[in-house]
């Protein structure tokens, strides 16, 4: 087996990466492999015989054809990872990533909605009683009301809805899987459309589905979220993952503590949560200055 195809081999069976990060990771590799034969050097031993000199190269070609420094890193990522699992298991002898250094990106804080927007939005805007009116609902509620991701909102299963202990099992990244509770109004939510999800036909053991009995898929959920956002809000970003945002803001907005935000949202570990902490110290900022007996004096 070929380096590329025995490295995503690994990450999908023994790291289990979800399929969207296998595919940027392979479109990475063969950009960088095209790359070198580009340079001169055969298809067959291109990446066994990058250096360093190479892949900076390559990285600032990258850069200067206007792609960022977030994208850039990604793509060093998927290097790093690459050369050191392929030096490691033999099939490369050197790893030229190890005198690579990864451009500075500048900190990006997370976008979110304001509560009170969010709250207008979802009660005081009429979503209707049908089945189509209390699905759109319901994503939005997940969405705002757990903080999972798209992905993991398509991939819920009837099995992880348990009515009597209002808890949903999420399943996220690496299939790794968490506990989320949930509160009181979005439950009943969930059995107002199980009510009308038991009446169609269908084998499909996903949780929620569209009125036709046909899965959710990304493109579907992302403009559904978007279309409802637009009421409430005029930011660039409307998507489901600023509902995500949004929730997590709002926790640490009323004291809730990062570590139990940082098992609901399912992050990995502590600094992917700890962004958030920023949006809340902007707001305090806020606040202070216009409470302030002298946060608004002028000279």
């Amino acid at each position: 087996m070929e380096p590329i195809a025995a490295f995503l081999h690994y990450l999908k069976f023994e790291r289990r990466y979800s399929s969207h990060t296998l595919e940027a990771y392979r479109s990475d590799l063969l950009q960088f492999e095209s790359f070198l034969h580009e340079e001169g050097l055969d298809r067959e031993t291109a990446l066994a015989e990058a250096d360093a000199g190479l892949v900076r190269a390559w990285l600032m070609k990258l850069m200067e054809s206007g792609i960022t420094a977030r994208s850039v890193n990604r793509k060093i990522t998927a290097l790093k990872a690459f050369y050191k699992l392929s030096v490691q298991n033999g099939r490369l002898n050197q790893n030229p990533m190890l005198k690579v250094v990864s451009p500075k990106v500048p900190k990006r804080l997370p976008e979110y909605v304001e509560a009170s927007k969010l709250d207008q939005l979802l009660d005081n805007v009429e979503f209707g009683d049908d089945y189509d009116g209390v699905l759109t609902k319901l994503i939005l509620e997940l969405f705002y009301g757990t903080g999972m991701r798209r992905a993991e909102l398509i991939g819920l299963k009837l099995s992880d809805w348990e009515a009597g202990t209002q808890q949903l099992r999420v399943t996220g990244k690496r299939n790794k899987q968490r506990i989320v509770p949930v509160f009181p109004n979005l439950a009943q939510l969930l059995q107002q459309y199980m009510s009308f999800r038991v009446q169609i036909k269908t084998q499909s053991e996903n949780l929620l589905l569209r009125s036709d009995g046909s899965a959710l898929y990304p493109e579907w959920v992302y403009r559904l979220v978007k279309k409802h956002l637009n009421i409430v809000s005029t930011q660039k970003k409307r998507s489901p993952h600023v509902l995500r945002h949004s929730f997590a803001t709002e926790m640490l907005n009323n004291g809730a503590d990062l570590n139990a935000i940082k098992e609901v949202l399912g992050h990995a570990n502590l600094s992917a949560t700890q962004v958030y902490t920023h949006n809340s110290f902007e707001k305090l900022r806020s606040t202070y200055t216009k409470a302030h007996p002298r946060g608004t004096r002028k000279d």
